[in-house]
């Protein structure tokens, strides 16, 4: 965003107190959750960095005052999903003697302590809003669209109509990581060999089973395994596994992990398998992996498909808002450009390009005052159930209300269609 946009942002609001029976969208922060989130897969790097855990928080004059913690379901330490979320939590948490927003400190709600949870992937993330055990996650664009609309690897669950998008993020790519010394050149190579497709609960899994139907392959024509990335990394290292999938905005950390140790590559998704799940899967975009993106990689095309912050419809707006608007904040891009490789990919004017669900209203009115949306975005959804979407027209600038349809590469739309 343009720096005099970015300084013509309001102050952060103010997180309201909970009454009474009423719903709380940040969580209470108490000493047994902070203590007891250390154990696990959580990023507290402003509470750490800033010694926030010695007696000034939770002991003296700044344990008066009303700390909460906004919880982002990530992903496996090993991905992309987790480092990127801890550093947005970093970013966009704002506890008591932080350094102010305008001497480059937070940007965010006074008060909000965020917090990135560790969670098998996009789909245990969307699991986890509809159970409110979190109150933001990622997750891939596709995998939100089908909870949200009950359709392909949702087909049989309710709607999860209630979710929400925050925005676009960064384009992800699927990658098949194999050895440079395994003989696997191209997909069909995978026929026999032992490859691990994700774990259950991860986007990675869904891209997988479509990507390996969509080459005539299945799980029955190879010897599938379900591992972490981390897991999957080190057995392809040791030579007892094949290759792995692996959905994330590279450089992934454990894929960098066992091309530091052995040889690698990464095996093309292009052809008329690639072009038909272009014209099929409407968040799918072309993509080419640069040469070097792992030590000795070579230029590699294949798939990718945006990353998406979630949330649910029943947050309160003005918290999104402050999110939203902590999130985008030049001190935040900052942070996240210098962070990871990715982070120099997130820009607020892509990322309301084509939601995959409707932006929450507190997120829209964030889009509405930084100039990122008409009037009609945003617009009531249609019920999902057993409709189909009409792509937004082709010169919008963001997508609206009803989940809009992507555009490939070539500028064309194409439909949605579960996977078999």
């Amino acid at each position: 965003m343009p720096r005099a946009a970015a300084k013509a942002c309001p102050p952060p609001p103010e997180l309201p107190s909970p009454g009474p029976g009423t719903h709380s969208d940040a969580v209470r922060l108490t000493r047994r959750h902070l203590l007891g989130g250390l154990t696990g897969g959580v990023a507290l790097a402003p509470l750490l960095g800033g010694g926030l855990l010695g007696t000034g928080l939770l002991g003296g004059p700044a344990a008066a005052q009303d700390l909460r913690y906004f919880r982002i379901g990530t992903g496996t330490t090993s991905g992309t999903y987790f480092p990127i979320g801890g550093l947005i939590a970093n970013a966009i948490s704002n506890p008591p003697g932080s350094r102010p927003c305008d001497k480059g400190g937070s940007c965010g709600i006074p008060g909000l302590i965020v917090v990135a949870q560790a969670s098998n992937g996009s789909v245990d993330n969307v699991e986890m809003l509809r159970a409110g055990t979190v109150e933001a996650g990622f997750a891939q664009a596709d995998v939100a669209y089908w909870a949200y609309s009950g359709t392909g690897s949702f087909t049989g669950k309710r709607p999860f109509t209630e979710l929400r998008s925050l925005g676009m993020l960064y384009a992800e790519a699927i990658q098949i990581v194999v050895r440079s010394d395994g003989f696997i050149d191209r997909m069909a190579d995978l026929k026999g060999r032992s490859i691990s497709l994700g774990e259950e609960g991860s986007g990675t899994l869904v891209e997988a089973r479509l990507i390996l139907d969509a080459y005539g392959l299945s799980e029955s024509t190879i010897t599938p395994l379900y591992l972490k990335p981390g897991t999957a990394a080190d057995r392809l290292a040791k030579g007892e596994l094949d290759g792995f999938f692996m959905v994330g905005g590279y450089p992934v950390a454990a894929v960098s992990d066992v091309a530091a140790r052995v040889p690698i590559r990464l095996v093309p998704l292009d052809g008329e398998p690639a072009d038909r799940l272009l014209r099929g899967q409407r968040f799918y975009i072309e993509q080419e992996i640069p040469a070097n993106a792992y030590p000795g990689s070579a230029t590699t095309p294949t798939l990718s498909l945006g990353a998406e912050l979630l949330t649910r419809a029943d947050r309160d707006p003005d918290l999104i808002y402050g999110v939203v608007r902590a999130l985008w904040h030049e001190n935040t891009r900052r942070v996240l450009a210098d962070g990871h490789p990715q982070g120099r990919n997130f820009d607020p004017a892509r990322a309301v390009a084509n939601v995959s669900v409707p932006l929450h209203p507190g997120a829209e009115r964030f889009y509405r005052e930084a100039g990122l949306l008409g009037s009609a975005a945003n617009e009531p959804a249609r019920p999902p159930a057993g409709a189909t979407d009409t792509p937004a027209a082709a010169g919008d600038k963001a997508g609206n209300g009803n989940p809009p349809a992507e555009k490939n590469t070539s500028g064309k739309s194409s439909e949605d269609k579960p996977p078999r």
